[in-house]
């Protein structure tokens, strides 16, 4: 990819939120820091033999490896909880952290080809960053993304985006994001 995301933060980006923000220097306006990616196993591994969990597991930790371009990591129980159904050890889902190119290559690909393709997309709301300017997001099927084959693809899932920026507010944030082409509703 040609890293657009990149530029656009280094050349309007930037300008922009001193401007507004009255930032003295350009080490002093936030910029995304890191994406992490994760999903759960839960309702697609309830019931199944151990052969059955751990076939579907790494059929979701391969497709999403394939989204984000590098090796999933799987996260386990820290403590076994009965009411929940899990013991400690036991694998629950996966996780990837994206920095530097892979998660700009990665947001360049969630901005111009998933989200659009997504059903009933209206634009990111608001309500997803928390009081840090951090942005989180749930993409509700995996499909939207052109790495992954449907046909091939053995199940649906959905999965997490939580994009992490070092703004000082809620309001950095979103203005941040705006400014790079995120599709966040008025």
């Amino acid at each position: 990819m040609s890293r657009e995301l990149e530029k656009k933060y280094k050349k309007e980006a930037i300008p922009a939120m001193m401007q507004k923000f009255g930032y003295k220097s350009n080490m002093a306006v936030p910029g995304i820091k890191k994406v992490v990616i994760n999903t759960g196993f839960g309702r697609q591994v309830a019931g199944k033999s151990a052969e059955e969990q751990r076939k579907i597991q790494n059929a979701i930790s391969e497709d999403l490896g394939l989204i984000c371009g590098q090796k999933t990591v799987f996260k386990k129980a820290k403590k076994s909880i009965a009411s929940f159904k899990t013991r400690r050890g036991m694998v629950l889902g996966v996780s990837v952290t994206l920095r530097k190119k892979k998660m700009y290559d990665f947001l360049e690909r969630l901005v111009k080809i998933a989200l659009p393709r997504t059903r009933d997309f209206q634009g990111i709301d608001k309500k997803g960053f928390d009081k840090n300017g951090n942005l989180t997001l749930g993409i509700k099927e995996h499909i939207v993304f052109p790495e992954v084959s449907p046909e091939k693809s053995k199940g649906i899932f959905g999965f997490e985006i939580s994009i992490a920026t070092n703004s000082k507010n809620k309001d950095e944030g979103i203005e941040l994001l705006k400014l790079m082409g995120f599709p966040i509703k008025s």
